[in-house]
């Protein structure tokens, strides 16, 4: 059985980092799939849905041409990131920071729904303590990004505050009144809530720690791997490097530690059943 490998949740730099030389980085250490998740980038402000447009068209970019470039499959996800809200409240206000963010969603909608991005995210709250209004915003924006994926029919992948089986259940619970089922929910830079009653139906995808992996694989394959790798020479060693869950795959699968079946679970098929025939 030939292994594909994917990294659930990478960023790439369009013009500080080396982008499709770091792909290419994942790919000889034998990875063979990889989802470009958006960030801001510096050059970019946002003060105006478009300015979101321009952002997500850049990260579209940079996944076309690893496409182009390399034998590694890439696909896109795009979506205003969580922190934006207080950056445009601190400028135009809470209302006027929420109505940009919907907006921006909507734009990610429409670049799923044409094919050009894969599912939204990562979208949320931010990952630090805020204040009531800011939450309660927050939690209106994410709450209408699962709308927004009900209504295309695609995933959404969601930063927020570290995952706890409480933060899973009311995230699904989230998603249960938005009609978006629970599985095309995925929870990035999760830690190993593996099992039904720690992830509520919402897929985790697990920062590729070997510690973290080995203990997911303890308790099943319904997850998936990423670095969160952020492609930034200011911060050398942030998160995790793109060659990890390649090597982390290969050396517990040398070890005995994962079998074949159990990576081609976690590489292949947990994200076609959470993508949809979009991840081909």
């Amino acid at each position: 059985m030939a292994v594909p490998i994917l990294d659930n949740h990478a960023h790439l730099e369009p013009l500080i980092g080396r982008h499709v030389e770091a792909v290419r980085d994942f790919e000889r250490a034998g990875g063979t799939h990889i989802i470009i998740s958006h960030l801001p980038y510096d050059h970019l402000r946002v003060s105006s849905p478009e300015d979101f447009r321009r952002g997500f068209e850049e990260t579209i970019g940079l996944k076309d041409r690893v496409n182009e470039e390399t034998g590694v499959r890439a696909f896109a996800t795009v979506g205003p990131y969580p922190v934006e809200l207080l950056h445009l409240e601190q400028r135009f206000g809470l209302e006027r920071a929420k109505d940009v963010m919907m907006k921006g969603m909507d734009i990610a909608a429409e670049l799923v729904r044409d094919g050009r991005a894969l599912a939204i995210g990562e979208v949320g709250r931010p990952h630090f303590p805020v204040s009531e209004e800011q939450l309660a915003a927050s939690n209106e924006v994410m709450s209408y990004a699962m709308s927004l994926g009900r209504e295309v029919g695609c995933a959404v992948v969601l930063h927020t505050e570290s995952a706890t089986p409480e933060s899973m259940r009311g995230l699904a619970q989230m998603a249960d009144r938005a009609g978006l089922p629970r599985w095309r929910l995925v929870k990035h830079y999760c830690p190993p809530l593996v099992l039904e009653e720690e992830n509520h139906g919402l897929m985790p995808s697990v920062l590729a720690g070997r510690d973290a992996v080995k203990e997911a694989l303890a308790k099943g394959t319904r997850f998936m791997m990423e670095t969160d790798f952020l492609d930034d020479p200011r911060r050398p060693g942030a998160v995790l490097d793109i060659r990890t869950v390649p090597k982390r795959t290969r050396t517990m699968m040398e070890q005995g530690l994962m079998t074949e079946e159990q990576a081609h679970a976690i590489h292949a098929e947990n994200p076609r059943r959470t993508y949809g025939d979009a991840f081909a």
